[in-house]
């Protein structure tokens, strides 16, 4: 019995000797048993980097890419966040409106073209899942809700005389019903660029 009690004393001390009591300062760094994330392989804001020609551990952002956030309001202009007219609400005086916004520039048949290959792109990530590819509520997400009694739209019952391409804008913007919206998700850009895509849909469906 007095040797588990010799071998508690000894390991007490021990553990005293190296962590030292509650409280006390030493002058080296600690045994780290679990260093939690505290050293990590990255470069500080400002700090100095040996691992780029420069010196410098801060670079430019790369080209083509979106910054999170910036002063310059960046963000907020190309997804519209706080702004009005037709370009970023889809109406003029208040009520939705037709036609391609200035802001776009089309200004010639490749732009227009450009236009269109993108809304069908977009189309195609965010929209088709449900709506299906031709626009006809035919979808993956469209065909499974059907199973259970609900309807994915068919867009090519919303033609531009009941629901101008403002409104069009509106819903892709804050959604409608069950549709979720996506202004967080597509640039005001990316959004007219869909609706030019679902007329063009809605054209060769004629």
């Amino acid at each position: 019995m007095k040797y588990f009690f010799l071998s508690l004393l000894a390991l007490a001390l021990l553990v005293v000797g190296v962590f030292g009591f509650r409280g006390d300062k030493f002058s080296q760094a600690p045994i780290e048993v679990f260093p939690d994330m505290d050293h990590q392989d990255k470069v500080l804001a400002q700090s100095a980097s040996g691992f780029f020609e420069d010196g410098m551990g801060s670079r430019r952002p790369v080209l083509g890419t979106v910054p999170k956030s910036a002063d310059s309001g960046v963000m907020p202009l190309e997804f519209g966040a706080g702004r009005s007219g037709y370009y970023f609400d889809g109406k003029f005086e208040g009520t939705f409106g037709n036609g391609m916004p200035t802001e776009l520039k089309l200004e010639k048949n490749a732009d227009a073209v450009g236009l269109l290959a993108r809304g069908k792109d977009m189309f195609g990530v965010h929209c088709a899942i449900c709506h299906g590819k031709a626009g006809d509520g035919k979808g993956v997400v469209g065909h499974h809700l059907g199973k259970v009694g609900v309807a994915v739209s068919n867009i090519h019952s919303f033609p531009q005389e009941t629901h101008p391409d403002g409104y069009i804008y509106q819903v892709i913007s804050d959604g409608k019903g069950l549709m979720g919206g996506y202004k967080h998700n597509l640039p005001v850009r990316d959004r007219w660029a869909i609706v030019a895509y679902v007329r063009a849909l809605q054209a060769s469906a004629k």
